[in-house]
């Protein structure tokens, strides 16, 4: 690079003309009318409900009375509450339960079926149905499978457990059918993953002497990295936001509070009746701030060790 001799005048670049500049607020002007759509969608769906939850947790609404501020109050009330301390443990419990059984059972099942055997697309399909079938029927189905009498597990184990009213094994159950419901799901990005893989790569190691088990520790399982931290970030998110089947199978929050998730006590506390609309909207705000938290430290952790280069 050349520095210019003091007194003289600066060529003029290509970038500096009126066509060149007039061209990129052109340009510009496109980019944002295209962007504007969705700008439109993020601040109406997204921003704008999250300002309303923020401005609602610091009033006591009711539905019916007129809304009225009272700061903090909302605040100070949940977090001295052991209720609400209950449910985060709960919540945390049942992520721990669900995230690292889901996530191998995922993997594991994607290289089963990469192995490209007679039949795979059956299974293919029979794993992802469960994910696209809505939660709530879902729960119906495995409450009659639960039932201590007549329900098809304890037929099939000759017994008659209590599964969902028995305190330590409610959240369990529940569970155990949250992972049944989404170990397609991860199973799908895992297999799409796996496909990414250059085939070279593998064949160069088969080649220098590379056992099964050294390829998918050394090779198959750092590639798979992306895979992994966007399965875990939308698994996490997902187990502490779930709902729908654990209502389903628990409703109020099961026997002692054994599976009153925060899911369930946010719609306890706005629509169980007393309508605390300022105490649920606090509460969801936990909830965000959580999963932000949870999030973050997710990105963190696989910042240094992913890798999106399969070249």
């Amino acid at each position: 690079m050349t520095t210019p001799v003091p007194g003289t005048v600066r060529p003029r670049t290509v970038a500096d003309r009126p066509g060149a500049r007039r061209r990129r607020r052109v340009e510009a002007a496109w980019a944002y009318g295209l962007l504007g759509p969705s700008l439109i969608g993020i601040s109406l769906f997204l921003v704008l409900p999250i300002l309303v939850v923020l401005w609602l947790s610091l009033n006591h609404w009711d539905l019916l009375s007129p809304m009225r501020f009272i700061g903090l109050a909302n605040w100070i009330d949940i977090l001295t509450d052991p209720t609400f301390g209950n449910s985060l443990a709960v919540t945390v419990v049942f992520v721990l339960m669900v995230i690292p059984v889901q996530t191998v059972l995922g993997l594991v099942i994607a290289l089963l079926l990469s192995r490209g055997l007679r039949g795979s697309w059956f299974f293919r399909i029979v794993y992802v149905v469960p994910w696209v079938c809505a939660p709530l029927a879902l729960g119906v189905v495995w409450k009659w499978i639960y039932a201590p009498f007549g329900g098809a597990l304890n037929a099939l184990l000759g017994t008659s457990t209590e599964w969902l009213t028995t305190p330590a094994l409610a959240l369990p159950a529940v569970a155990a059918v949250s992972i049944w419901s989404q170990v397609g799901y991860v199973a799908l990005f895992f297999l799409a993953g796996l496909a990414a893989i250059p085939s070279q790569v593998l064949e160069a190691a088969a080649i220098d002497g590379a056992s099964p088990w050294q390829i998918f520790w050394s090779i198959k399982l750092p590639l798979l990295l992306p895979t992994t931290f966007f399965v875990l970030v939308t698994g996490v998110i997902s187990s502490f936001q779930a709902f729908d089947h654990i209502w389903a199978l628990t409703p109020g929050g099961g026997p002692d509070h054994a599976t009153d998730v925060i899911a369930s006590r946010i719609y306890l506390e706005a629509f169980g009746g007393a309508f605390h609309l300022g105490r649920a909207s606090a509460m969801a705000v936990v909830l965000f701030v959580l999963l932000v938290v949870v999030t973050v430290i997710q990105q963190r952790w696989f910042a240094k060790r992913v890798t999106y280069d399969l070249s």
